[in-house]
């Protein structure tokens, strides 16, 4: 990798000169942040089960004693055997996260249109601990606009990160967000898609710190379940992604 070297002075002076867009970066931040949290909610009425370890579950039973809830749409559809990956590599990042969010009066949990029985096994398989609940039976995938309906399907045209799209569609990824007042009463305060889920992921702010950066040709590209990093022998390469799991 060859790269501009320069004395320590002549470094110093470019490290200032980023500092202070760096600066300007974080306060752009803080007041993006407070637009958000800023932004007009909508009060839900309808009901929406979900089916979780201890059977049946409503939208209120998932903020458990908190006042606010994450729900990530995790990529996890009927008949599949395994999540996607990238959603994957982003739920690695919730239960340390969880060490601190149920203190501070925020649940975070993950949804997914398959049945509750069908990610078990994976849910095992990764060693997670938060909660993942199924929405199968329920409208809940389609009017939050991450899985296309039968409507939508038939028609060939669905929505997505707030624009129609082409195509019958399939599972997508998200999150949004929930609050639940005094009276008991729900309301969703946003919903993010596709490179706005960057901001859930950790990993990602140390990678861009690095020289390499995340290092892809493609968005993604080079991610996999953080059980298959295990190079081949023969070519040194990681075991290919599942065609059938891309959040990119």
């Amino acid at each position: 990798m060859q790269h501009q070297v320069v004395s320590r002075d002549e470094w110093l002076l470019a490290r200032k000169a980023h500092l202070a867009h760096e600066k300007a970066f974080t306060r752009q931040r803080d007041a993006l942040s407070a637009e958000r949290r800023a932004l007009p909610w909508v009060k839900l009425d309808k009901d929406y089960a979900f089916e979780g370890q201890g059977g049946r579950l409503t939208l209120a039973d998932l903020f458990g004693s908190n006042s606010q809830l994450v729900i990530y749409h995790f990529m996890f559809g009927p008949g599949w055997t395994e999540g996607c990956s990238g959603c994957s590599f982003l739920a690695d990042h919730f239960d340390g996260a969880n060490l601190h969010l149920k203190h501070h009066d925020v649940s975070l949990v993950a949804v997914s249109r398959a049945p509750f029985a069908e990610f078990q096994a994976f849910k095992r398989r990764m060693g997670w601990d938060f909660d993942w609940v199924s929405s199968a039976g329920s409208d809940f995938n389609y009017d939050f606009h991450v899985s296309p309906s039968p409507a939508e399907q038939a028609a060939g045209r669905y929505e997505y990160n707030y624009e129609t799209r082409d195509g019958e569609g399939g599972e997508m990824p998200g999150f949004s967000v929930f609050y639940r007042n005094e009276q008991g009463e729900i309301f969703h305060s946003y919903s993010s898609y596709e490179r706005g889920c960057d901001l859930l992921v950790g990993a990602y702010n140390f990678l861009d710190m690095t020289p390499k950066g995340r290092n892809e040709d493609e968005i993604m590209d080079w991610m996999r379940h953080h059980d298959r990093y295990e190079k081949s022998a023969a070519t040194g390469a990681p075991e290919p992604a599942p065609a059938s799991a891309c959040c990119g």
